[in-house]
């Protein structure tokens, strides 16, 4: 089966995609929580989990600054460029768009607000701030297919698309990307991603903006490649 007799579908990254920067980094470096560098340090080397590394990270907050860590990511996220007019792009070819993110639903969901995207194609993890400190909740984990111990996984997410019917697209840039990237038929990458791919030999096509992956598949539509 070629890639024309399935349909497209996309699962994009937010930390360091959608937004310019890894909100979650940014909130550590910004805030230094007292111990949280050898945790961060352990999650980027992938000697613990990115679960137990990010879950670990955030129980150092008190519940109470919820809004303070809220405010601070709405305020130095950005958004990167031509992400909106990729959007309506996709709208107009009828190609489905999925948030796969395994970033914290207390600031992807504010940050994403503008843009009307469905809730349901938002996969990202969720916060408890009822204890003392604050509780990372994980509503999609890891199924069968995968035991890397994301969080949010997205190879699960991408498996409720068989790659039989869907010509699955993933955008993405780094170490939560990598697993999905490997099962992906086309993968737009940026930073640490990229690295990755061609260490791991995986078709991809470097972006910058999303106006460079919105030129890439026009031209792929062209080329009869999509």
């Amino acid at each position: 089966m070629t890639s024309r007799d399935r349909q497209p579908i996309i699962f994009c990254d937010f930390d360091g995609t959608i937004t310019n920067n890894d909100n979650i980094v940014a909130i550590m470096k910004h805030f230094k929580p007292e111990g949280y560098e050898p945790i961060m340090q352990d999650t980027l080397e992938r000697t613990i989990s990115i679960r137990e590394g990010v879950g670990r990270m955030f129980a150092l907050f008190p519940s109470s600054m919820q809004e303070e860590i809220t405010d601070f990511v709405l305020s130095h996220a950005g958004i990167r460029e031509g992400f909106g007019t990729f959007l309506d792009y996709l709208k107009s070819e009828q190609i489905e768009f999925y948030v796969t993110s395994g970033g914290i639903d207390f600031f992807v969901d504010p940050l994403l607000k503008p843009f009307n995207i469905p809730t349901d194609h938002i996969f990202c993890n969720g916060a408890n701030f009822d204890g003392e400190h604050i509780e990372i909740t994980w509503p999609h984990p890891c199924k069968e297919s995968c035991n890397n111990d994301c969080g949010m996984c997205k190879v699960t997410v991408m498996d409720r698309f068989p790659a039989e019917r869907y010509y699955r697209i993933l955008i993405g840039d780094s170490l939560t990307d990598f697993e999905g990237a490997k099962q992906a038929d086309l993968v737009y990458s940026r930073s640490t991603l990229t690295e990755q791919c061609k260490k791991l030999g995986v078709h991809h096509v470097p972006f910058e903006t999303f106006t460079d992956v919105q030129n890439d598949m026009k031209n792929k539509f062209k080329q009869g490649v999509l």
